[in-house]
């Protein structure tokens, strides 16, 4: 049996996330609290208890989901999991990359935080609020969806930010741009396209400020080779090289997670299992939904850590 683990994205959070884990796991605390530390505040405070509005910020939910992918990692390792004898693979669904990479080796657990933290404000202070929109293109393909943004760009910046699989479609850009595709989406017979509720428009050209802070944060990093493959979000392909690995991460900013692809690479390739760690089920729920072969298992309370030793360790 082969095994990958994936990471979950933006979304995911929710108030109370890693409480139980803290309160179970000595493990789980000491994350949360080098995570503090490296931010020099107190981000678990937060993640316990809210206000909901402030974690919901993209430079606190990045180094927040994160922190509980860790948590959860450091107490797998603690019972014996070894990542690289028992796991193949690991990949992130866009800031889920970074966990990846921390659980991987590639960066520290302080430098992830404090990457992510740049990374959420660089992208939120890259395009001024009102100007770029998000829309969830439900029931197109891929193609046709590329062919909707090809029409839409006739009044703006508009592109693929996210193929998520199983019949949903993310699209990036200017607002206008993108209302215009959710339109056209819908004349082209999309069952629903929906304007996402974010503050910024994600992986698209005008994120383009927020790849150079991540170009020179990344330049200024230690990084090492990843123990087990990264299947990189824009290449939907193993990736092994941190410098590699750098490069990619600053092109992931303005450029498509290609989540789809990266789930039928891992089932192509005999990874039909794939552990999702930390917070949330989405990657789950798409996994099955992108490719029946594949098993999706979430892992983030005391209760699945317990399922997930038992069957990695048997």
């Amino acid at each position: 049996m082969t095994i990958a683990f994936t990471f979950p994205g933006q979304g995911s959070q929710a108030v109370g996330m890693g409480k139980d884990l803290a309160e179970n796991f000595a493990e789980a605390r000491a994350v949360f609290q080098e995570v503090d530390e490296a931010l020099g505040e107190k981000l678990s405070e937060t993640m316990f208890n809210g206000p909901e509005d402030t974690l919901t910020l993209t430079a606190n939910a990045q180094p927040a989901l994160m922190a509980v992918s860790m948590a959860v990692i450091r107490v797998l390792e603690t019972n014996g999991v070894d990542l690289k004898a028992k796991v193949s693979y690991v990949a992130g669904h866009s800031l889920g990359e970074y966990s990846a990479l921390c659980a991987a080796g590639t960066f520290s657990l302080a430098d992830t935080a404090r990457l992510l933290r740049i990374r959420g404000n660089a992208m939120q202070a890259a395009v001024p609020v009102g100007v770029g929109a998000m829309a969830a293109i439900i029931g197109l393909e891929h193609a046709d969806v590329a062919a909707v943004c090809e029409e839409a760009s006739a009044v703006g910046y508009c592109q693929i930010a996210n193929d998520n699989g199983g019949g949903q479609i993310v699209i990036s850009g200017e607002k206008a741009a993108v209302e215009k595709g959710a339109a056209i989406a819908t004349e082209k017979g999309a069952k629903r396209a929906i304007l996402l509720p974010v503050s910024a428009p994600f992986h698209s050209s005008l994120m383009a400020p927020a790849a150079e802070a991540m170009r020179e944060a990344l330049a200024g990093v230690k990084k090492s080779n990843p123990v087990v493959p990264l299947i990189a979000n824009v290449r939907a392909a193993p990736v092994t090289d941190a410098d590699e690995i750098a490069k990619l991460l600053v092109e992931q900013v303005t450029g498509q997670v290609r989540w789809r692809e990266t789930v039928e690479w891992f089932a192509a390739n005999g990874a039909t299992t794939l552990y999702e760690v930390g917070s949330g089920k989405v990657l789950t729920g798409l996994a099955r939904r992108i490719d029946k072969t594949v098993n999706g298992i979430a892992v983030n309370t005391p209760a699945d850590i317990d399922a997930a030793v038992a069957a990695l360790m048997a």
